[in-house]
């Protein structure tokens, strides 16, 4: 398997942790980046139901905010890194004490991915496609998500978008649809 840089949206429930751990699954040396925090017993309960989800001969890694760091002293071991998820990433570099600035994090991250020769799958939810939230600290948080997921998908060789656990891959489909002239 050649090195790429592959991120797949999509809404809550929609099956893209299923899906990236098929992607991954084609890996011989598979490293979990797990970013979730079990912050209450629903939090709690995903966790316990995504870690029984996984093949057992994966490597996992539990980090909540410092992914470059944490990653780079290991990263170099596998041939396949699934992160899972941006969204929650996002959010805990946001709750951190001195918040940081996401968007450098973001960078870093692919700055990490691009120094070394390992395909990284990211997994991240696509939150612009409801309602406006009611609060800034909402509204502040869909921007950040929203640049980073444009960050990412722009430095991605494939970004794919599940809905209803069907897989949709947006950059053939923009590479196909350029504007007319």
């Amino acid at each position: 398997m050649s090195k790429s840089l592959t991120l797949i949206l999509g809404g809550r429930r929609a099956g893209k942790s299923t899906y990236a751990q098929q992607l991954a699954e084609r890996g011989a040396r598979v490293l979990f980046v797990a970013t979730a925090e079990a912050g209450d017993a629903d939090m709690a309960a995903r966790i316990r139901r995504h870690q029984s989800d996984r093949p057992a001969g994966w490597d996992t890694l539990e980090e909540p905010l410092d992914l470059v760091e944490v990653l780079r002293p290991v990263v170099g071991e596998y041939d396949t890194v699934l992160l899972d998820c941006l969204t929650l990433w996002v959010s805990n570099l946001m709750h951190a004490e001195g918040e940081r600035d996401v968007l450098s994090e973001a960078g870093r991250l692919l700055e990490l991915y691009r120094a070394q020769e390992a395909s990284w799958i990211l997994v991240s939810n696509e939150v612009g496609l409801g309602i406006v939230p009611m609060t800034q600290l909402g509204r502040d948080y869909a921007d950040r998500l929203g640049r980073v997921n444009q960050l990412v998908a722009s430095a991605a060789d494939e970004v794919w978008f599940v809905a209803a656990g069907l897989p949709l891959n947006l950059k053939a489909l923009s590479r196909d649809s350029s504007p007319s002239r």
